[in-house]
């Protein structure tokens, strides 16, 4: 099978919506089925509405797709038979039909992260121990998804309970990179965006602990959103943020936004247009005065795109917080083991705990040896980073660093062992570079830069204040009108 991808480019398609498609429904279907899926899923969703193309028309032609191209990626799994989607999007059709419009999402193809529950469908969390298992009833995300229209055809690949940014486990194996399937999707949402690169999906869904929702969209060439930690989840507050939180990822801002707007517990984010850049200040983080080991070629990429942004009107200067890094990481590392106590009973079971990965089974034991001594230290380490973000946050609109400290490596290489001549102690120091935001709580997206010699993907993140993800996204929104990266993605 050929390897490369051979994705059009669709920029045409916005200035048809406004007009029928000069051709019937039965010609669409019969002569162009892969079209429809190089249409941004706003585009698509209009598409649907206008009935310029059917339901069924837009499932075959993703099937087509993803019965090409997922052998090679391996991003989609558990999925839903071909009759039984087609089915559903007849049934949809007829909705339509009926002047019933579910949602913007009407119709349209969609697979959530093997994390969270769809009612009938495998729910196997990348886990040997629950290869098996169906789940009983929707999560919450699902029913928010549903209720917009979407027909669920299956789960995205993950690692095994979500731990790691590489994405693979022993159920499905691993996912590639839509921009090479011999490198990695990244994780934990790698199935998410690889589905998203390689246009076997409109839109996904994923989580972020630590870079979840971003690694994977710069290893795959995509917009990758971590929302403010109470804009999408039910619990916690400024004071108290999550340590993860769900979010969107999208071919594009505008796409992300819809999703977002679909998952937010507070649906405000419409009417979002491109920030004007003029007077922007950007605070440039670069490899943390070299805290951080970085492949070379990243901070380069990184430093052209801002360049860019700087000669729309930005003002671009390096900047360092006043805060001791190390004590970041000790922080996360403490709070990170402490969370995973709650997988204890798998690990004291003697039949549960060979199915474990080793890199989990360290998370537990290292969890056993923290006090809540240890715990309201690593506390009061995050609260003080919060008053440090704030008092940047006051001189910068925005703080910008790399996704990644490594570009996509094989994806047969459970995680890189050293960076640049500096040895990783951990299984996931790799990406080290993400726990500004995690940390913080703050909205984050990942925008990409391009790419590297080896035709290897990179992105940057861009954090905005507590709160503040309107402004962030209308940032990311007027970096795609300066730069052409979504369009670009060598295989």
């Amino acid at each position: 099978m050929d390897r490369r991808r051979f994705l059009k480019n669709a920029a045409g398609y916005g200035a048809m919506l406004s007009v029928p498609f000069p051709f019937s429904n039965g010609l669409l279907a019969g002569g162009f089925p892969s079209d429809l899926t190089d249409l941004s899923a706003s585009d698509l969703s209009v598409v649907i509405r206008k009935k310029q193309a059917s339901c069924v028309e837009v499932m075959q032609a993703y099937l087509d797709r993803i019965h090409r191209y997922n052998p090679v990626y391996n991003a989609i799994v558990s999925m839903v038979s071909d009759d039984e989607l087609l089915r559903q999007a007849q049934e949809a059709d007829q909705a339509l039909a009926r002047n019933e419009y579910w949602g913007w999402m009407h119709g349209m193809p969609h697979a959530v992260k093997d994390l969270t529950p769809v009612a009938g469908l495998p729910y196997t969390s990348g886990s040997p121990m629950f290869a098996n298992r169906i789940a009983e009833e929707d999560g919450a995300l699902v029913i928010k998804i549903r209720a917009q229209g979407a027909i669920f055809i299956g789960k995205t690949n993950t690692p095994e309970f979500g731990l790691g940014s590489q994405c693979y486990n022993p159920v499905f194996g691993a996912t590639g990179s839509a921009c090479n399937p011999d490198l990695t999707a990244g994780g934990s949402s790698g199935g998410a965006a690889c589905g998203l690169g390689t246009h076997m999906l409109p839109v996904a869904d994923g989580g972020d602990m630590m870079g979840s929702l971003r690694n994977p969209a710069a290893y795959n060439n995509v917009i990758g959103f971590r929302p403010t930690t109470t804009v999408v989840m039910d619990e916690g507050d400024a004071n108290n943020r999550l340590l993860w939180t769900s979010g969107p990822m999208g071919r594009d801002t505008r796409d992300t936004i819809r999703l977002l707007q679909t998952i937010a517990l507070d649906p405000v984010f419409n009417d979002l247009n491109p920030l004007l850049l003029d007077n922007i200040r950007i605070g440039w983080m670069g490899n943390l005065d070299n805290y951080l080991a970085m492949e070379p070629g990243i901070i380069e990429l990184c430093e052209v795109s801002l360049a860019d942004i700087a000669s729309a009107g930005a003002h671009v200067e390096p900047v360092q917080a006043k805060f001791k890094m190390s004590d970041l990481w000790q922080s996360w590392t403490t709070l990170r083991h402490h969370r995973r106590i709650n997988m204890l009973d798998y690990y004291e079971d003697s039949e549960t705990r060979t199915l474990l990965k080793p890199e989990l089974i360290w998370e537990i034991e290292e969890g056993l040896g923290i006090s809540e001594k240890d715990v309201k230290k690593a506390n009061t380490i995050r609260t003080n980073w919060y008053a440090e973000l704030d008092r940047m946050f006051e001189e910068f609109d925005f703080l910008v660093l790399p996704t990644a400290q490594v570009f996509p490596f094989p994806k047969d290489i459970h995680w890189p062992k050293q960076i640049n001549g500096r040895q990783m102690d951990t299984y996931h120091r790799w990406m080290e570079v993400v726990i500004l935001g995690s940390l913080g709580g703050i909205p984050v997206v990942n925008v990409p830069v391009g790419f590297d010699a080896q035709g290897r993907p990179m992105g940057m993140q861009v954090m905005g204040k507590f709160g503040d993800d309107k402004r962030v996204l209308e940032f990311a929104l007027a970096y795609e009108e300066i730069t052409d990266h979504l369009k670009q993605c060598p295989g």
